[in-house]
């Protein structure tokens, strides 16, 4: 039996490992194969559609340009990785300094 396209993505960006990312295209080589399939163009928008559908439950990450995009909204080329493992945690420690910085401020000119 063969892996469905989301358990092929995954796999795939794991075997990379954390820090580097596929392209879409090795996973839709790499589903079209396992089907026997010589054409692997037809396989890019199931490809996009797991990637999203990964990302959305925090499983994979959609990147553009080395960065982490939202699934839900991008255009254009990408690549598919393992998320970040901080990621949202080493930004929330920055957005409460700014806002103690800003209270500071504002409470010297009272």
């Amino acid at each position: 039996m063969s892996e469905t396209i989301e358990d092929l993505v995954f796999r795939l960006a794991s075997e990379r490992g954390l820090g580097k990312t596929i392209c879409p295209t090795e996973a839709a080589k790499a589903a079209a194969e396992q089907r026997g399939e010589e054409d692997w163009h037809g396989r890019l928008s199931d490809v996009r559609a797991a990637a999203v559908r990964l990302a959305r439950r925090g499983k994979l990450a959609v990147y553009r340009k080395g960065k982490p995009v939202d699934p839900n909204n991008f255009k254009g080329i990408y690549r598919i990785g393992l998320p970040a493992p901080d990621a949202a945690d080493e930004t929330e420690p920055e957005a409460e300094a700014v806002i103690t910085d800003a209270e500071r401020s504002d409470g010297g000119d009272d």
